[in-house]
């Protein structure tokens, strides 16, 4: 137990941790089951492409959204808000009676998990300050975690022919539960900030320098370009191209998604000990070697071994970059944290055009993925930026100042 932690930031950050659970275990379930959506409303590889392409780009939004509402209202409620609906639009994705009811449901999950993804990330970055170490790795391996669990599940659900409908609604509803069950113990507002007026919250928006997030968001763009390929694309690559049975195919993510949990479960005491460059520097190497493997792979054992060693390096590039990310705000209001987001789905919408244009031929895919590990290697150093004046990590957040 930290000294000097009082029970309310252990619950706040316990909430967080639950509230990453459920978002893995959201996402997983839906990913996972690409290739039976294809399926069940006889879409093209062209249309299903662009149904993928459309929920970084409204991600993109909700996040975005979800950083103008932060700073006037906190991130917990906004992420106590957007969670549960993330859940509801993932039973309409699977109850969908057409392909426009689809396309309606799939933008409303885009859109609710953008803004999810900001603010569960923002209410992270403040459990981080409060305990003054890095903690950031720790719930991306939560999220981890639960994805690995939903992978599984849906397995299973494929193995029994199990319809898309039930298969989603039974995570879902557990999600919601969780959610709204533990929505009410995160983070508040007073706890992230001073509670600025509306003109210190525009002059320290000033502050939250640019080109230091930039070369961040940099390879958190790589990285999401190789990691969307994988997410959407590994089980219609194991199916379709390398013969793979739909019980065998989700297996991808499971593993890619095992070794990412394994990774960020100590990468925080590694971080400690040698600093989050030559952290990130060796996963970008061993994140390339995993995902070569994986374009070049014979059949599915191979393949599925390579995205596990892919997700063993790139786990530790996105949440060192928002560990990063906070020691460049002055705010404390999670700015710089949404801002570092947006690179998140502006990757994963390159990801998709390039996976889509080459649905055929998902191994060039990886390959793309495994060529630009060496932009995220170029970029390591800037996940130690110095930090902006009064937003050092040693610094709560409510005692940052504002102007």
């Amino acid at each position: 137990m930290a000294a000097g932690i009082d029970e309310r930031t252990r619950r706040g950050r316990r909430s967080a941790y639950a509230a990453f659970g459920v978002q893995g275990l959201s996402f997983a379930a839906l990913v996972t089951r690409i290739p039976e959506i294809q399926k069940a409303h006889h879409l093209t590889d062209g249309t299903l492409a662009l149904v993928l392409l459309a929920v970084p780009v409204v991600a993109g939004v909700g996040s975005v959204l979800s950083g103008g509402l932060m700073p006037r209202y906190g991130s917990g409620p906004v992420l106590r808000i957007a969670q549960p609906f993330v859940l509801l639009s993932i039973i309409a994705i699977g109850v969908a009676p057409g392909n426009v009811a689809l396309y309606a449901s799939t933008a409303l999950f885009g859109l609710f998990v953008g803004a999810v993804d900001a603010s569960m990330n923002a209410q992270a970055v403040t459990a981080e300050t409060l305990y003054s170490k890095s903690l950031l790795t720790g719930f991306h391996a939560v999220w981890s975690a639960a994805g690995i669990i939903a992978g599984l599940w849906i397995a299973l659900a494929n193995r029994i022919d199990m319809g898309l409908g039930i298969g989603f609604a039974i995570p879902a509803v557990l999600g919601i539960a969780v959610s709204l069950w533990t929505g009410r113990l995160l983070y508040p507002r007073e706890m992230e900030s001073t509670g600025p007026s509306g003109e210190q919250l525009k002059e320290a928006a000033k502050r939250v320098p640019w080109r230091p997030i930039v070369i961040i968001g940099v390879a958190v763009t790589c990285m999401y370009i190789a990691d969307s390929a994988t997410s959407s694309y590994s089980a219609k690559y194991l199916k379709d191209d390398l013969d793979a049975s739909g019980a065998i195919a989700p297996l991808a993510y499971v593993a890619y998604q095992v070794c990412m949990m394994l990774s960020r479960t100590g990468a925080d005491l590694v971080v400690r000990a040698y600093g989050a460059a030559r952290v990130v520097a060796v996963g970008s190497v061993i994140g390339g070697l995993g995902l070569l493997a994986a374009a070049f792979a014979p059949g599915p054992a191979v393949a599925i071994a390579g995205f596990a060693v892919a997700g063993l390096g790139l786990a530790v590039v996105v949440p060192t970059s928002f560990s990063a990310a906070g020691k460049l705000d002055p705010t404390g209001l999670g700015i710089a944290v949404a801002r570092v987001n947006v690179f998140n789905y502006v990757g994963f919408v390159l990801g998709a055009v390039i996976a889509g244009a080459v649905a055929s031929n998902l191994w060039i895919a990886y390959a793309a993925g495994a060529a630009l590990t060496l932009v995220i290697l170029g970029s390591a150093k800037g996940f130690e930026p110095a930090p902006v004046a009064g937003a050092t990590p040693d610094t709560p957040v409510a005692e940052r100042p504002v102007a």
